[in-house]
Protein backbone atom coordinates (compact mmCIF):
# COMPACT_ATOMS: atom_id res chain seq x y z
CA UNK A 1 0.00 0.00 0.00
CA UNK A 2 1.30 3.29 -0.80
CA UNK A 3 2.24 5.76 1.82
CA UNK A 4 0.44 8.63 3.51
CA UNK A 5 1.44 12.05 2.36
CA UNK A 6 -1.27 13.23 4.91
CA UNK A 7 -3.77 12.69 6.90
CA UNK A 8 -6.27 9.56 5.94
CA UNK A 9 -8.29 6.55 6.90
CA UNK A 10 -7.51 3.93 4.46
CA UNK A 11 -10.18 1.46 4.00
CA UNK A 12 -9.84 -2.23 3.33
CA UNK A 13 -12.29 -4.00 1.18
CA UNK A 14 -10.27 -7.42 0.99
CA UNK A 15 -9.95 -7.08 4.61
CA UNK A 16 -14.00 -7.03 4.94
CA UNK A 17 -14.10 -10.03 2.64
CA UNK A 18 -11.91 -11.77 4.90
CA UNK A 19 -14.74 -11.13 7.98
CA UNK A 20 -17.59 -12.00 6.00
CA UNK A 21 -16.21 -14.99 5.35
CA UNK A 22 -14.81 -15.72 8.82
CA UNK A 23 -18.36 -15.38 9.95
CA UNK A 24 -20.41 -17.13 7.48
CA UNK A 25 -18.20 -19.92 8.51
CA UNK A 26 -19.67 -19.78 12.00
CA UNK A 27 -23.58 -20.23 10.32
CA UNK A 28 -25.76 -22.63 8.67
CA UNK A 29 -26.19 -22.56 5.37
CA UNK A 30 -29.63 -21.12 5.91
CA UNK A 31 -29.20 -18.64 8.69
CA UNK A 32 -28.85 -15.06 7.38
CA UNK A 33 -26.31 -12.52 8.05
CA UNK A 34 -27.50 -9.25 8.40
CA UNK A 35 -25.07 -6.30 8.26
CA UNK A 36 -24.96 -3.00 10.20
CA UNK A 37 -23.47 -0.36 8.22
CA UNK A 38 -24.62 2.62 10.81
CA UNK A 39 -22.64 5.46 12.16
CA UNK A 40 -20.83 6.11 8.50
CA UNK A 41 -20.37 1.94 8.47
CA UNK A 42 -18.56 2.18 11.90
CA UNK A 43 -16.64 5.21 11.00
CA UNK A 44 -15.32 3.83 7.41
CA UNK A 45 -17.68 5.24 4.68
CA UNK A 46 -21.30 3.29 4.76
CA UNK A 47 -21.65 3.04 0.99
CA UNK A 48 -19.01 1.66 -0.30
CA UNK A 49 -19.36 -0.57 2.34
CA UNK A 50 -22.96 -1.16 1.95
CA UNK A 51 -21.71 -1.69 -1.89
CA UNK A 52 -19.18 -4.44 -1.07
CA UNK A 53 -21.63 -6.59 1.35
CA UNK A 54 -24.29 -6.42 -0.93
CA UNK A 55 -21.39 -7.70 -3.63
CA UNK A 56 -20.32 -10.19 -1.14
CA UNK A 57 -24.22 -11.40 -0.97
CA UNK A 58 -25.14 -10.26 2.36
CA UNK A 59 -29.01 -10.72 3.13
CA UNK A 60 -29.53 -7.83 5.16
CA UNK A 61 -28.59 -4.32 6.24
CA UNK A 62 -29.00 -2.32 9.41
CA UNK A 63 -28.66 1.47 10.18
CA UNK A 64 -29.70 3.70 12.85
CA UNK A 65 -31.80 6.25 11.61
CA UNK A 66 -34.07 7.16 8.86
CA UNK A 67 -31.65 9.47 7.09
CA UNK A 68 -28.61 6.75 7.01
CA UNK A 69 -30.97 4.34 4.96
CA UNK A 70 -31.63 7.08 2.59
CA UNK A 71 -28.59 7.09 1.47
CA UNK A 72 -27.98 4.15 0.98
CA UNK A 73 -30.94 3.92 -0.79
CA UNK A 74 -29.87 6.78 -3.10
CA UNK A 75 -26.48 4.99 -3.94
CA UNK A 76 -27.83 1.81 -5.10
CA UNK A 77 -28.35 -0.05 -2.50
CA UNK A 78 -30.79 -2.61 -3.24
CA UNK A 79 -30.65 -4.83 -0.25
CA UNK A 80 -33.70 -5.35 2.39
CA UNK A 81 -32.22 -2.70 5.52
CA UNK A 82 -33.62 -2.40 8.57
CA UNK A 83 -33.95 0.64 10.46
CA UNK A 84 -32.96 0.54 14.49
CA UNK A 85 -34.45 3.23 16.03
CA UNK A 86 -36.61 4.90 13.46
CA UNK A 87 -37.86 8.31 14.57
CA UNK A 88 -41.70 9.66 13.82
CA UNK A 89 -41.39 12.27 12.52
CA UNK A 90 -39.51 10.59 9.27
CA UNK A 91 -41.80 7.26 8.98
CA UNK A 92 -42.88 8.62 5.52
CA UNK A 93 -39.95 9.10 4.14
CA UNK A 94 -38.55 5.39 5.58
CA UNK A 95 -41.67 4.08 3.75
CA UNK A 96 -40.84 6.00 0.65
CA UNK A 97 -37.12 4.78 0.28
CA UNK A 98 -38.35 0.69 0.92
CA UNK A 99 -36.74 0.98 4.88
CA UNK A 100 -37.74 -1.53 7.48
CA UNK A 101 -38.56 -0.14 10.42
CA UNK A 102 -37.82 -1.61 14.09
CA UNK A 103 -40.70 -0.82 15.97
CA UNK A 104 -40.32 -0.83 19.55
CA UNK A 105 -42.74 0.86 21.44
CA UNK A 106 -46.74 0.51 21.76
CA UNK A 107 -46.08 4.16 20.78
CA UNK A 108 -44.15 3.53 17.83
CA UNK A 109 -46.17 0.95 15.94
CA UNK A 110 -49.11 2.53 16.20
CA UNK A 111 -47.07 5.49 14.47
CA UNK A 112 -46.03 3.20 11.87
CA UNK A 113 -49.04 1.38 11.32
CA UNK A 114 -51.16 5.26 10.54
CA UNK A 115 -48.21 6.22 8.41
CA UNK A 116 -48.29 2.86 6.12
CA UNK A 117 -52.17 3.37 5.61
CA UNK A 118 -51.56 7.21 4.87
CA UNK A 119 -49.62 5.80 2.46
CA UNK A 120 -52.12 2.95 1.00
CA UNK A 121 -49.89 0.08 2.05
CA UNK A 122 -49.94 -3.41 2.33
CA UNK A 123 -47.88 -5.62 4.06
CA UNK A 124 -45.00 -3.68 4.36
CA UNK A 125 -42.32 -5.33 6.24
CA UNK A 126 -41.89 -4.61 9.88
CA UNK A 127 -39.63 -6.21 12.82
CA UNK A 128 -40.71 -6.07 16.35
CA UNK A 129 -37.60 -6.10 19.19
CA UNK A 130 -38.33 -7.11 22.14
CA UNK A 131 -36.37 -6.27 25.26
CA UNK A 132 -35.08 -9.50 27.32
CA UNK A 133 -32.48 -7.39 29.35
CA UNK A 134 -30.60 -4.94 27.77
CA UNK A 135 -33.76 -2.59 29.23
CA UNK A 136 -32.68 0.28 26.57
CA UNK A 137 -35.66 -0.47 23.20
CA UNK A 138 -38.10 -3.25 23.20
CA UNK A 139 -41.40 -4.50 24.07
CA UNK A 140 -41.92 -6.66 27.59
CA UNK A 141 -42.71 -10.23 26.93
CA UNK A 142 -46.55 -9.53 28.54
CA UNK A 143 -47.10 -7.57 25.42
CA UNK A 144 -47.16 -10.16 23.24
CA UNK A 145 -51.32 -10.79 22.91
CA UNK A 146 -51.86 -7.00 22.97
CA UNK A 147 -48.95 -6.59 19.53
CA UNK A 148 -50.53 -9.20 17.58
CA UNK A 149 -54.09 -7.84 18.65
CA UNK A 150 -52.88 -4.47 16.79
CA UNK A 151 -51.72 -6.21 14.25
CA UNK A 152 -55.06 -8.30 13.42
CA UNK A 153 -56.66 -5.06 13.00
CA UNK A 154 -54.57 -4.38 10.18
CA UNK A 155 -53.38 -5.42 6.37
CA UNK A 156 -50.70 -2.30 6.10
CA UNK A 157 -48.27 -4.15 7.78
CA UNK A 158 -46.49 -8.09 8.18
CA UNK A 159 -43.78 -8.63 11.05
CA UNK A 160 -40.62 -9.25 8.79
CA UNK A 161 -38.85 -10.42 12.06
CA UNK A 162 -39.26 -10.64 16.04
CA UNK A 163 -35.75 -9.91 17.47
CA UNK A 164 -33.86 -9.05 20.63
CA UNK A 165 -30.22 -8.76 21.45
CA UNK A 166 -27.84 -9.88 24.01
CA UNK A 167 -26.37 -7.52 26.65
CA UNK A 168 -22.89 -8.74 27.55
CA UNK A 169 -22.04 -11.43 24.79
CA UNK A 170 -18.59 -10.79 25.09
CA UNK A 171 -18.39 -11.21 28.62
CA UNK A 172 -18.18 -15.21 29.41
CA UNK A 173 -18.33 -14.30 33.28
CA UNK A 174 -22.38 -13.24 32.17
CA UNK A 175 -22.81 -16.69 30.87
CA UNK A 176 -25.34 -17.29 32.77
CA UNK A 177 -27.11 -13.89 32.60
CA UNK A 178 -27.06 -14.47 28.55
CA UNK A 179 -28.96 -18.04 28.65
CA UNK A 180 -31.07 -16.46 30.67
CA UNK A 181 -31.84 -13.41 28.00
CA UNK A 182 -31.93 -16.33 25.29
CA UNK A 183 -34.53 -18.37 27.42
CA UNK A 184 -36.54 -15.33 27.71
CA UNK A 185 -36.49 -14.48 23.87
CA UNK A 186 -37.17 -18.47 23.61
CA UNK A 187 -40.71 -18.14 25.13
CA UNK A 188 -41.29 -14.74 23.36
CA UNK A 189 -40.87 -16.68 19.88
CA UNK A 190 -43.16 -19.52 21.09
CA UNK A 191 -46.18 -17.17 22.35
CA UNK A 192 -45.78 -15.09 19.53
CA UNK A 193 -46.05 -18.20 17.26
CA UNK A 194 -48.80 -19.26 19.15
CA UNK A 195 -51.38 -16.09 18.86
CA UNK A 196 -50.16 -15.52 15.13
CA UNK A 197 -50.48 -16.96 11.82
CA UNK A 198 -47.11 -15.38 10.85
CA UNK A 199 -43.75 -17.33 10.51
CA UNK A 200 -41.42 -14.31 10.63
CA UNK A 201 -37.33 -14.28 11.03
CA UNK A 202 -35.95 -14.83 14.65
CA UNK A 203 -32.61 -13.23 15.58
CA UNK A 204 -30.85 -12.36 18.39
CA UNK A 205 -26.88 -12.55 17.79
CA UNK A 206 -24.11 -10.21 17.68
CA UNK A 207 -21.04 -10.44 16.78
CA UNK A 208 -19.53 -11.97 20.15
CA UNK A 209 -23.09 -13.79 20.09
CA UNK A 210 -22.73 -15.37 16.69
CA UNK A 211 -18.84 -16.24 18.29
CA UNK A 212 -19.98 -17.63 21.84
CA UNK A 213 -23.75 -18.73 21.64
CA UNK A 214 -24.08 -20.92 18.45
CA UNK A 215 -27.64 -22.26 19.96
CA UNK A 216 -28.93 -18.88 19.42
CA UNK A 217 -28.47 -18.17 16.16
CA UNK A 218 -31.64 -18.74 15.05
CA UNK A 219 -33.18 -17.59 11.46
CA UNK A 220 -30.28 -14.58 11.10
CA UNK A 221 -27.71 -12.86 13.14
CA UNK A 222 -26.21 -9.60 13.34
CA UNK A 223 -22.33 -8.69 13.11
CA UNK A 224 -21.76 -4.82 13.46
CA UNK A 225 -17.83 -4.75 14.96
CA UNK A 226 -16.63 -8.14 13.71
CA UNK A 227 -17.02 -7.36 9.87
CA UNK A 228 -14.95 -4.41 10.84
CA UNK A 229 -12.44 -7.00 12.21
CA UNK A 230 -12.67 -6.76 15.41
CA UNK A 231 -14.11 -9.96 17.84
CA UNK A 232 -14.10 -8.58 21.47
CA UNK A 233 -12.17 -11.33 22.43
CA UNK A 234 -8.17 -11.83 21.31
CA UNK A 235 -9.19 -15.70 20.73
CA UNK A 236 -11.50 -14.28 18.07
CA UNK A 237 -9.84 -11.20 16.72
CA UNK A 238 -7.00 -13.07 15.83
CA UNK A 239 -8.96 -14.36 12.80
CA UNK A 240 -10.69 -10.96 11.70
CA UNK A 241 -8.51 -7.99 9.64
CA UNK A 242 -8.69 -4.43 10.72
CA UNK A 243 -10.44 -3.47 7.63
CA UNK A 244 -9.62 0.16 8.51
CA UNK A 245 -6.09 1.73 9.20
CA UNK A 246 -5.61 5.56 10.14
CA UNK A 247 -2.62 7.15 9.02
CA UNK A 248 -1.11 10.39 8.70
CA UNK A 249 2.73 12.08 8.51
CA UNK A 250 5.19 14.02 10.59
CA UNK A 251 4.45 17.89 9.61
CA UNK A 252 7.81 19.31 11.96
CA UNK A 253 10.44 17.81 13.88
CA UNK A 254 11.55 19.99 16.87
CA UNK A 255 14.61 19.36 19.20
CA UNK A 256 14.08 21.18 22.14
CA UNK A 257 16.03 21.52 24.99
CA UNK A 258 15.91 20.56 28.75
CA UNK A 259 13.50 22.29 30.71
CA UNK A 260 11.63 23.74 27.95
CA UNK A 261 7.76 22.69 27.48
CA UNK A 262 5.49 21.18 24.66
CA UNK A 263 2.26 22.68 23.56
CA UNK A 264 -0.96 23.74 25.30
CA UNK A 265 -0.94 24.51 29.36
CA UNK A 266 2.54 23.59 28.83
CA UNK A 267 1.73 19.72 29.64
CA UNK A 268 4.88 18.06 28.89
CA UNK A 269 7.84 19.36 30.09
CA UNK A 270 11.31 17.77 28.95
CA UNK A 271 12.98 16.45 32.30
CA UNK A 272 16.62 17.41 33.44
CA UNK A 273 17.70 13.83 32.68
CA UNK A 274 17.63 14.89 28.96
CA UNK A 275 19.42 17.04 27.01
CA UNK A 276 17.17 17.29 24.74
CA UNK A 277 14.52 15.80 23.14
CA UNK A 278 12.94 15.40 19.21
CA UNK A 279 9.34 16.19 19.32
CA UNK A 280 7.33 15.41 15.82
CA UNK A 281 3.89 17.42 15.22
CA UNK A 282 0.99 15.12 13.09
CA UNK A 283 -1.54 16.81 11.69
CA UNK A 284 -4.88 14.95 13.51
CA UNK A 285 -6.54 16.04 16.96
CA UNK A 286 -9.52 15.89 18.45
CA UNK A 287 -11.55 17.32 15.56
CA UNK A 288 -10.47 14.31 13.91
CA UNK A 289 -11.38 11.93 16.70
CA UNK A 290 -8.26 11.57 18.71
CA UNK A 291 -9.58 12.21 21.93
CA UNK A 292 -7.90 14.62 24.44
CA UNK A 293 -7.45 11.61 26.35
CA UNK A 294 -5.04 9.80 24.35
CA UNK A 295 -2.68 12.99 25.42
CA UNK A 296 0.10 13.00 28.50
CA UNK A 297 1.86 9.56 27.36
CA UNK A 298 -0.81 7.36 27.64
CA UNK A 299 -1.40 7.01 24.03
CA UNK A 300 1.13 6.69 21.23
CA UNK A 301 1.28 6.05 17.61
CA UNK A 302 3.63 4.11 15.57
CA UNK A 303 6.82 5.62 13.50
CA UNK A 304 8.66 3.17 11.10
CA UNK A 305 7.68 0.60 13.13
CA UNK A 306 8.29 2.05 16.28
CA UNK A 307 6.01 3.14 19.18
CA UNK A 308 6.18 7.30 20.09
CA UNK A 309 4.42 8.23 22.52
CA UNK A 310 2.00 11.05 22.55
CA UNK A 311 3.14 14.03 24.72
CA UNK A 312 1.01 17.01 26.11
CA UNK A 313 -2.26 17.69 25.92
CA UNK A 314 -4.26 16.66 22.24
CA UNK A 315 -4.53 19.69 20.27
CA UNK A 316 -7.49 20.29 17.94
CA UNK A 317 -5.77 19.81 14.71
CA UNK A 318 -2.80 18.74 15.85
CA UNK A 319 -0.58 15.87 18.06
CA UNK A 320 3.01 16.30 19.17
CA UNK A 321 5.08 12.87 19.93
CA UNK A 322 8.38 11.82 21.33
CA UNK A 323 10.75 10.43 18.17
CA UNK A 324 13.92 11.31 20.26
CA UNK A 325 14.75 7.66 19.85
CA UNK A 326 13.15 6.93 16.53
CA UNK A 327 15.02 7.48 13.37
CA UNK A 328 12.64 9.59 11.30
CA UNK A 329 12.01 13.00 9.57
CA UNK A 330 9.87 15.08 8.07
CA UNK A 331 7.62 13.73 5.80
CA UNK A 332 7.55 10.19 7.26
CA UNK A 333 4.61 8.32 7.18
CA UNK A 334 2.77 7.69 11.12
CA UNK A 335 0.04 4.74 11.60
CA UNK A 336 -2.77 5.82 14.83
CA UNK A 337 -3.87 2.25 14.05
CA UNK A 338 -4.75 -0.35 11.91
CA UNK A 339 -3.58 -4.24 11.49
CA UNK A 340 -0.46 -4.51 14.20
CA UNK A 341 -1.12 -1.46 16.73
CA UNK A 342 -5.30 -2.13 16.50
CA UNK A 343 -7.68 0.62 17.62
CA UNK A 344 -8.68 -1.76 20.34
CA UNK A 345 -5.40 -1.87 22.06
CA UNK A 346 -4.69 1.76 21.22
CA UNK A 347 -8.52 2.54 22.80
CA UNK A 348 -7.61 -0.03 26.08
CA UNK A 349 -4.92 2.68 26.42
CA UNK A 350 -7.34 4.75 28.11
CA UNK A 351 -9.88 2.18 29.15
CA UNK A 352 -12.09 2.70 26.29
CA UNK A 353 -13.04 0.51 23.22
CA UNK A 354 -12.65 0.22 19.40
CA UNK A 355 -16.48 1.19 18.90
CA UNK A 356 -15.49 4.29 20.16
CA UNK A 357 -12.28 4.88 18.90
CA UNK A 358 -13.02 3.90 15.36
CA UNK A 359 -16.46 5.81 15.12
CA UNK A 360 -15.24 9.32 16.31
CA UNK A 361 -13.14 9.43 13.10
CA UNK A 362 -14.26 12.78 11.76
CA UNK A 363 -15.67 13.27 8.34
CA UNK A 364 -12.77 15.80 7.77
CA UNK A 365 -10.32 12.80 7.19
CA UNK A 366 -9.77 11.78 3.84
CA UNK A 367 -11.12 8.08 2.83
CA UNK A 368 -9.30 6.01 0.30
CA UNK A 369 -10.55 2.32 -0.55
CA UNK A 370 -8.02 -0.30 -1.01
CA UNK A 371 -9.21 -3.61 -3.05
CA UNK A 372 -7.20 -5.90 -5.02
Amino acid sequence: MPKATETLLEIDLDALGHNFRYLKSKLKDTTKLLGVVKAYGYGSDAVEIAKELQHLGIDYLAVAYVKEGVMLRNSGITVPILVLHPQAVNLEILIDHCLEPNLYSKLVLDQFILASEKKDQKDYPIHIKFNTGLNRLGFLEKDIASITDKLNTTNSVRVRSIFSHLAASEDLLERTFSLDQIASYNSICEQYLQLSDEKPMFHMCNTSGILNYPEAHFDMVRSGIGLYGYGNSDEHSKELIPVVTLKSVISQIHHIEKGATVGYNRAYTIKNEWEAQSIATIPIGHADGISRAYGNGKGWVTINGQKASIVGNVCMDMIMVNCTDISCREGDEVILFGRSQTAEILSQSVQSISYELITAISQRVKRIIVKK
